[in-house]
């Protein structure tokens, strides 16, 4: 029996930002968007774009279009299960023994062949990949008309631009602006491995001959991609999150540590951008509408795109600290050594948290934070049940 696909002519995008362990949060979200679906429907987002963790969330969506309900499923029994040994190597041997390999090729001569040095090693996380995904199921919930188009944006350490590789249902061409550029792929693990290879912890990614890492990194307009394969529409599960601090009663004398700003650093690239994004799209859209009707098709490449965004309404690091010890050892002995303890204030256990605990809390989080926002998310998406023809 084929399933209705009622919302694949609409022009809704679904953008998901990155944020390591973080991105758990987007799939709470989708679990409370499921509900307000009719469980023999197809995505109501034709258009998916994601960046770093939030490409592999809009990828397994992809893959599962024809069955909202199904992709939402498997893809919270995967963050529910997950473990950080899924993700990178976790034991004391693997940890240290990467860093070491690291250093050691410091000294190697320059025409070597040298791996990509980083703190952590993140092979795990390709076979879970290759595990979970069917990327052939892409091409074909296009070609059924289950999925309009799907990218995935990494950023070029090669060039310095942002790249949205996408897959498209229609001839879309590729776009090329000031850093960043839009180019047709068949997407693959090693795409998903580039956008989410967070700079420094993960090792960046090679695709045909330039060096790719985290999508979040270069990417100064995290609309576009979405906008440029046909949005009109765009829901974005986004990471701007209120600031908790751990020790609200303390007067901290001393300046922030190298690790408290590395998080601070970590966090801009991979929310401050979406923020400014929208108040540029919000701005065109101000002025479009001062434009008489009749002149409007004159502008050429500005249109009208109606927007929703969900942020966490808790602090990540606050929640983060509770579940410092589920860390294997050799994780934590390694954070120890840059400063990083449950106590300190730095952001970037949040993005390393890999385990089902702190997750299945996001998750928790996310799905009340959607939950709280039902009828305004039922409007923007046009999700209210139709009435049955006669």
């Amino acid at each position: 029996m084929t399933k209705k696909r009622n919302y694949i002519n609409s022009q809704n995008a679904l953008v998901l930002t990155g944020g390591g362990a973080r991105a758990a949060y987007q799939v709470g979200v989708l679990s409370a968007i499921a509900k307000f679906v009719p469980r023999n429907h197809g995505i109501p987002f034709p258009i998916l774009c994601g960046t770093s963790a939030g490409a592999i969330n809009s990828t397994a969506l992809g893959c599962y279009a024809s069955c909202f309900h199904l992709g939402v499923k498997k893809l919270e029994w995967v963050w529910k299960n997950i473990d950080t040994s899924k993700i990178y190597h976790n034991n004391a041997q693997k940890v240290f023994g990467h860093i070491a390999r690291g250093m050691f090729a410091s000294f190697q001569a320059d025409y070597a062949n040298k791996s990509p040095r980083s703190l952590l090693n993140n092979a795990p996380l390709r076979d879970l990949l290759n595990l979970v995904m069917d990327f052939k199921r892409i091409d074909e919930n296009i070609l059924r008309g289950y999925l309009s188009a799907i990218s995935v944006t990494a950023s070029s350490y090669s060039s310095g631009n942002s790249i949205s590789f996408f897959q498209s249902s229609n001839i879309i061409t590729p776009w090329r602006r000031a850093t960043r550029c839009g180019q047709p792929s068949q997407l693959n693990s090693e795409h998903l491995m580039a956008s989410s290879a967070i700079p420094m912890v993960f090792p960046s990614i090679k695709i045909k001959n330039q060096h790719f890492g985290d999508g979040s990194v270069h990417q100064l307009s995290p609309l576009s991609p979405a906008i440029h394969l046909g949005a009109k529409r765009v829901f974005i599960i986004g990471a701007d999150q209120p600031k908790e601090p751990l020790h609200i009663n303390e007067n901290n004398p001393h300046p922030p540590t190298t690790s408290t700003i590395a998080g601070h650093l970590l966090d801009s690239i991979f929310a401050d951008t979406m923020s400014s994004d929208l108040e540029r799209m919000n701005r065109i859209n101000n002025t479009l509408k001062l434009i008489p009707n009749e002149q409007r098709r004159k502008v050429d490449g500005l249109k009208h795109i109606d927007s929703f965004i969900i942020n966490p309404s808790h602090d990540f690091n606050a929640i983060a600290v509770n579940y410092y010890n589920e860390l294997p050892l050799a994780v934590r002995l390694l954070l120890r050594s840059m400063g990083i303890t449950n106590d300190s204030e730095s952001s970037i256990i949040s993005y390393l948290l890999f385990e089902k605990n702190f997750c299945t809390e996001l998750i928790k989080l996310g799905f009340e934070d959607a939950m709280n926002q039902e009828n305004q998310i039922k409007h923007f998406l046009n999700l209210y049940p139709r009435p049955h023809a006669h």
